[in-house]
């Protein structure tokens, strides 16, 4: 699979990986402000935007290979929710590709399960999948609704997101197909031990899809993490509280005259 990626920016390499059902022009209210310090690159996941997509090649790994194979040498990685769990993997199958992650609202499991209260219902997930193959853009207005729900600013969000997917093109109805099956079936909290390099989650005080009293659990399985809750926010903070997203980001990445 050849993925869409773009480059901007000089300084250190930092990546950013986009969610389920979106594209690379979701980062435009942080892309420029990082790239006053960093050499950065966005990267469309398999199957969304302009990137291609085998529909033989669908598990995480192989998402998470596709995007290792047009990523710099070594970089930071910013994930955010399905584009999180990318780069949780990603640290995990090449560690010395992965200066810093950055996880924003993202989770290593999207349902509840055992002793994992704090996620989505499952019924909840398989609905979507099942609406999905019957009317694939009603399904992706109902989850753009979904995560700026409870947000302070959920209004001017919404609007957001709606006009950054139609800047590109739309995703392929397979690879959202395959999309909803990782969110419904990865789970990726034994690895997080295994993730060495330093980790910053970021939560939404308001997210109905990752709530924050997940960072309950992570902090037990990643002690050395670095977890804020940023306030008033639900899934999309960059989009919702740019400035308090980037101060958070900033501060941890050391650039703090950003």
């Amino acid at each position: 699979m050849k993925l869409f990626h773009k480059t901007t920016g000089e300084g250190p390499d930092l990546v950013l990986l986009h969610g389920w059902g979106m594209n690379a022009a979701v980062w435009s209210p942080v892309a420029e402000s990082l790239a006053r310090h960093y050499r950065v690159t966005i990267i469309e996941m398999p199957g969304h935007g302009a990137s291609d997509y085998a529909v033989d090649r669908y598990t995480l790994d192989d998402w998470v290979q596709a995007c290792l194979a047009v990523a710099p040498q070594e970089a930071v990685w910013v994930g955010w929710s399905l584009g999180g769990q990318l780069a949780q993997r990603a640290a995990v199958l090449a560690p010395e590709r992965i200066a810093k992650l950055v996880l924003v609202t993202s989770s290593p499991k999207f349902v509840i399960g055992e002793q994992w209260p704090h996620a989505m219902a499952l019924n909840t997930l398989k609905l979507f999948a099942k609406a999905l193959s019957r009317d694939p853009h009603q399904t992706l207005e109902r989850f753009l609704s979904l995560q700026v729900q409870g947000d302070e600013a959920a209004r001017e969000t919404l609007r957001l997101l709606r006009k950054d997917i139609a800047l590109r093109p739309e995703a392929n109805p397979v690879a959202l197909e395959h999309g909803l099956d990782l969110l419904l079936d990865v789970d990726l909290r034994a690895g997080l031990r295994d993730i060495q390099c330093p980790t910053l989650w970021l939560f939404g005080e308001r997210d109905t899809l990752v709530p924050a009293d997940l960072c309950d659990e992570i902090e037990q399985m990643m002690p050395d993490a670095e977890i804020l809750i940023l306030q008033g926010c639900a899934h999309a903070p960059f989009l919702s509280h740019p400035q308090a997203c980037l101060r958070a980001m900033n501060h941890f990445l050391g650039t703090h005259n950003a």
